[in-house]
């Protein structure tokens, strides 16, 4: 029998760029975007050699995917995967409620949250789409604690239960601000769509609500809708403007733009959300990166400026 000494602990081995898009479900455009353009590259890279990424970079892209899962954006994800690995310890994670620059709302969100006390979490989800509108609660209220659960997750695990109770009190609370439009401005509608696969349909109610209130009608298709289904709806509907949301770079197929049939009068179309950014969109597409944006292209378009 042989003996095989040991000398330490054998290193994780490398991968290259491939094999880490596979392994995200990314392409490896979007890696290199990822590192040109916040840093998120491989670390022990040198010029004329080929990319190789070891485990702890591997471990910061996992990280940043997640968080943009939980509707953060691009930027944000990659700051707080840097941030998560800048110590060679695991940081200690912080509480829900412990919101970064957050408003007094979202804070107070973030604990009631923690607690599962969801009436308090629907009253001020009420307060805060009364003192500023879906969009900014959006982005200033529950866009925050969202993040903090990501990051108390990827560190520890927990928070899953928070993570649902908030996405559905969230969900009811932009139904709830969606007013029905007997009437639209537009006389045909904006079509609104998760692209194939894609299951994070939340921030589309955010626009949805948002567009009603502007007397922008829509129609809601929601999530994971398939391209041939797409094509079904632009045909019976023939919508002003088409919207496919894509949260994660994995969903963020251009191709599917490719396979909506003209119809007699123009239809416009947008890509929304950060699984788009770093994808080449096709020429007839306009990118929208913000909520807020996208609000304002897609009334231009379709009723025109708003005076």
């Amino acid at each position: 029998m042989l003996g095989i000494t040991l000398q330490g602990e054998v290193p994780e081995p490398s991968l290259p760029v491939a094999a880490v898009a596979r392994r995200l479900g990314v392409a490896p455009a979007t890696l290199r975007t990822w590192d040109r353009r916040y840093g998120l590259g491989p670390r022990g890279h040198t010029t004329g050699r080929h990319r190789r990424y070891s485990p702890d970079d591997v471990a910061r892209l996992e990280l940043m995917q997640r968080a943009l899962l939980r509707g953060a954006s691009p930027a944000e994800a990659a700051e707080y995967a840097l941030k998560a690995h800048a110590e060679p310890e695991i940081p200690k994670p912080k509480a829900v409620e412990e919101v970064p620059d957050g408003s007094t709302l979202a804070k107070g969100l973030g604990r009631a949250a923690l607690a599962m006390d969801t009436p308090s979490v629907q009253q001020l989800l009420i307060e805060a789409i009364e003192a500023d509108g879906v969009v900014a609660c959006w982005d200033r209220v529950v866009r925050p604690v969202l993040t903090a659960v990501a990051g108390r997750w990827a560190h520890s695990g927990a928070c899953v239960e928070v993570e649902h109770l908030l996405n559905e009190c969230v969900l009811a609370a932009m139904i709830a601000a969606t007013p029905l439009l007997t009437r639209a401005r537009n006389p045909r509608p904006v079509l609104l769509s998760c692209a194939p696969e894609e299951r994070h349909s939340l921030p589309l109610y955010v626009l949805r609500a948002a567009l009603a209130r502007r007397e922008v009608g829509t129609q809601m298709l929601g999530a994971a809708l398939p391209a041939d289904a797409l094509a079904a709806a632009v045909r019976r509907t023939a919508p002003a403007a088409i919207v496919l949301w894509a949260q994660l770079p994995r969903y963020g197929d251009p191709a599917v733009f490719q396979r909506v049939p003209r119809t007699r009068q123009k239809t416009r179309m947008f890509g929304c959300g950060p699984g788009w950014a770093a994808v080449q969109l096709p020429d007839q597409v306009q990118r929208l990166d913000a909520l807020a944006e996208a609000v304002d292209q897609i009334e231009a378009v379709v009723v025109g400026v708003r005076k």
